[in-house]
């Protein structure tokens, strides 16, 4: 027998064995008996010793058919119903829908109907009480709002090193795994929480997943729970026994004479702890025997030690053991096929295991109708709208604009941090295509704040969404322009089945270094790109308007970091859906020269900044008194007020009046300027000082600012303190 390996001590009151009940000693030896490891035994003894009614489950993906592998663990499981536990066996049908994406769930519901009707007949096969056996399915709560939420949450506090560590011995091993790979894990230990067990049973080969599990459930308060682990036990026929290989695995509904020649095939070495025929008979045989023996060449065995020591000094030979286990093997098989094989799980067989599986992802046909004569006119039509910003993946909007329609143009915003300057190039670009005719949203995501490294905390993430839109709303009210630009929550969708079924299908479908567009140490700032995808298609946007940034930022094709408007297009293709475009826009600088950031109050501007903190700000930017327009060539600094001027002030607010920069007359007093080109110039040749430039940058800048100050002063306060609450003995959020 494995040895288990914990140790009996005192815990809880309980003392060592002497000291509990020979019930409590009984239930507790049938449930770690032939284990290899058990984390939490302590945890275990204990709740025995109270008397609380404890549930395990185990869990297995629907993908091929059950085989004779499956004795080991519904051995151990035996022994737990006969202890007394309830068991609940989780069919996961949503990784195995996941593992390819090649079956359909119409598919895996007949295999789930096919994998409780052959259990069941095992266990009955093995004459175990099945009144404490439970069936349930992972797609019942993996997609129900609070497990995606607790996922999420997982997410924000595993490293993506401990995900990959978790499933190191599960998931197949690449350079670059799948995210799916990376997310498995999290679901497994998860699933103890909503499954309401008392612990977990599997191989040894979980361990990591168990210990993500101990170490990070209760982080989000869902408590910790023991874990059992069987060893890992060769397949009879070599290596591991595989469902998804015909000839690696004994089905349980192959006839005696397929089982008699498989196991003839079977690998049985001498003096190997390889043997997979020996193991069987240790994990499965013995266990269902005793105490009666097994009877072999004149001899009764009652060990796996002494048939091992007879088999490899000669006295039984390994046809013997094979004939025995030839003979074992086909008694049991034997009853369950005669319980189960009926015309009704004959067709449930046809159902859930076809010759030809449909391929449940349709291919994304072209945008482009080749019927339709697209000509020069569609590419004009699209550089109206792009304006002086870019486009890409213009062929997405081509067969639209072509019948004359209009686009449905969105803005995704989040509450990462304070609303600020930056936010109005979109906006001022949305409000253009607006005008235009052509539909205009508004997307607040309250997920991405969490995602980006927790830039809000769980518990803000509405109060945050909803400071973003009274500002938006606002602000467009003062800016004018927008009446018909609508808003869209991604609260109201962002939870439903389908879309987190569409989450695990674009995880399923992007690696780890892919999805690795913004830079973060946990696991959530990898989904950051596909809820991104996903809130623009369920909003039905055909051209996605964004900062230039969120192309140039990560564009890296060594490691297929594609940026988010090409890696947008390849997820919606990816899982079916039609892509859409994006709309590039110019970000503005922060008074640092970095890009003006939401978090970042100490070089951003924002209407809830006073005149004086504006002037202030504006005031200590790089400015090069040496009339060098582009910034000092030696370093990254740039001319943030001549920035702000080119980008955002002459395009959107000055080009019809210009820009009036107050000077004493001693410095040759005040200047009208009606274009960037003249205001560069002017300071390239020395003839406007930087002081004076910024004094008429901030004017302007405060002006925009003013009126929304104003109608928001008296509710400023509630506003941020909702929003962004202080931490005791902590600074804001």
């Amino acid at each position: 027998m494995a040895e288990v390996a914990v140790a009996d001590a005192q815990v809880n009151g309980v003392e060592k064995k002497e000291d509990l009940s020979e019930e409590v000693c009984l239930k507790r030896d049938l449930i770690v008996r032939n284990l290899q490891e058990v984390l939490g035994k302590d945890k275990l003894v204990s709740q025995l010793a109270a008397g609380k009614n404890l549930n395990v489950y185990w869990g297995t993906a629907t993908t091929g058919k059950p085989h004779v592998g499956y004795f080991v663990p519904m051995q151990k499981i035996a022994d737990f119903l006969k202890a007394g536990l309830t068991v609940k066996i989780l069919f996961a049908d949503l990784h195995a829908f996941l593992d390819n994406m090649k079956s359909t769930f119409t598919v895996l519901e007949n295999r789930v109907i096919y994998y409780e009707t052959v259990i069941k007949a095992l266990m009955t096969a093995l004459d175990v009480p099945i009144e404490k056996l439970e069936f349930r399915k992972g797609t019942e709560f993996q997609l129900t709002p609070e497990y995606t939420q607790h996922v999420l949450q997982l997410c924000g506090i595993v490293t993506q090193r401990d995900a990959l560590r978790a499933g190191a011995e599960v998931v197949k091993q690449v350079a670059s795994p799948l995210l799916s790979g990376l997310l498995y894990p999290l679901l497994q230990a998860l699933d103890e929480e909503h499954l309401k067990v008392s612990g977990q049973f599997g191989g040894v080969d979980q361990r990591k997943i168990f210990i993500l599990a101990e170490e990070q459930l209760h982080k989000l308060k869902l408590g910790k729970r023991w874990h059992l682990m069987n060893p890992m036990v060769p397949g009879l026929t070599g290596g591991k026994m595989s469902a998804s290989l015909v000839d690696s695995k004994i089905d349980l509904l192959d006839s005696a004479d397929v089982v008699e020649k498989k196991l003839k095939s079977a690998e049985c070495p001498k003096n190997s702890e390889n043997n997979g025929v020996l193991s069987f008979y240790e994990y499965v045989v013995l266990p269902i025997v005793l105490p009666d023996t097994v009877q072999m060449n004149g001899s009764a065995y009652t060990t796996i030690e002494k048939i091992r020591e007879d088999f490899n000094a000669d006295k039984i030979s390994e046809d013997m053991l094979k004939e025995y286990l030839v003979n074992f093997l086909n008694g049991i098989l034997g009853s369950i096929q005669k319980s189960v094989l009926t015309d009704e799980l004959r067709k449930v067989l046809e159902l859930g295991y076809p010759k030809v599986v449909a391929d449940d992802v349709s291919k994304v046909t072209s945008e482009m109708d080749e019927s339709l004569n697209l000509t020069g006119d569609v590419d004009k039509l699209i550089s109206e709208v792009a304006g002086s910003d870019r486009v890409v993946n213009g062929q997405y909007l081509k067969q639209k604009l072509s019948r004359g329609e209009k686009l449905k143009i969105g803005f995704r915003i989040s509450g990462k941090g304070r609303f600020h300057l930056g936010y109005l190039m979109p906006l001022l670009t949305l409000r253009r295509l607006a005008k235009a005719g052509h539909q205009c949203v508004i997307i607040i995501s309250d997920l991405d704040a969490f995602l980006d490294n927790e830039k809000s905390e769980w518990k803000t993430l509405g109060a945050r969404s909803n400071f973003v839109k009274q500002m938006l709303e606002v602000t467009m009210k003062h800016l004018g322009g927008f009446e018909n630009v609508s808003f869209v929550d991604t609260r109201d969708f962002e939870y439903t089945k389908e879309y987190t079924l569409d989450m695990y299908k674009m995880a399923s479908k992007i690696t780890r270094d892919a999805s690795a567009l913004v830079k973060g140490g946990f696991l959530a700032s990898h989904l950051i790109p596909i809820y991104f995808a996903l809130d623009h298609h369920y909003v039905g946007v055909d051209l996605a308007i964004m900062g230039d940034d969120m192309e140039t930022d990560y564009i890296d094709e060594a490691e297929q970091k594609l940026g988010f408007p090409v890696q947008a297009a390849r997820l919606c293709e990816g899982i079916g859906y039609r892509p859409f475009a994006s709309l590039l826009v110019p970000t503005l600088l922060g008074m640092n020269e970095a890009k003006m950031g939401a978090s970042d109050a100490e070089n951003h501007l924002e209407p809830f900044d006073t005149e004086k903190q504006t002037k202030t700000k504006i005031s200590r930017s790089f400015c090069d008194p040496e009339g060098n327009v582009r910034g000092k060539e030696e370093s990254s600094e740039l001319n943030v007020a001549l920035h702000l001027a080119k980008v955002l002030l002459f395009p959107h607010f000055l080009a019809e009046k210009g820009l009036l920069i107050s000077r004493k007359e001693d410095d040759g007093g005040d200047l009208g300027v009606h274009s960037f080109a003249e205001l560069e110039n002017l300071f390239a040749s020395k003839k406007l000082h930087p002081a004076d430039l910024k004094t008429a940058v901030t004017r302007e800048i405060n002006a925009i600012f003013e009126p929304v100050r104003k109608e928001l002063a008296s509710g400023q306060a509630k506003m941020i303190k909702d929003a962004f609450p202080v931490k005791k003995g902590g600074k804001k959020k």
